[in-house]
């Protein structure tokens, strides 16, 4: 039998890109799974993940125009800028 620590949802965020990917250990997917039969809030930030997977991996870089990946940029670094202040 395996074990495992349930993730907080939190850290579900954390994990959410290597569990699509395929690349968490073992106990950690079996976590974050039964985390998910859980969490309803979980479960729909990981279907919108996946479908922000679907939807840009269908963007070439070069239909992107100059206006709109600045803007793109500049959202992603207020957010990197959120996300790691105090």
């Amino acid at each position: 039998m395996n074990e495992y620590r349930m993730p907080t949802c939190e850290e579900m965020v954390e994990f959410v890109t290597d569990y699509l990917e395929g690349r968490l250990p073992e106990a950690d997917r079996l976590g974050f799974e039964a985390h998910l039969r859980l969490c309803v809030g979980c479960q729909h930030y990981l279907d919108q993940m996946r479908r922000t997977v679907t939807a840009t991996g269908a963007l070439a870089g070069e239909t992107l125009d100059a206006i709109s990946r600045d803007a793109l940029l500049k959202v992603y670094r207020a957010w990197l800028e959120e996300r790691d202040s105090p």
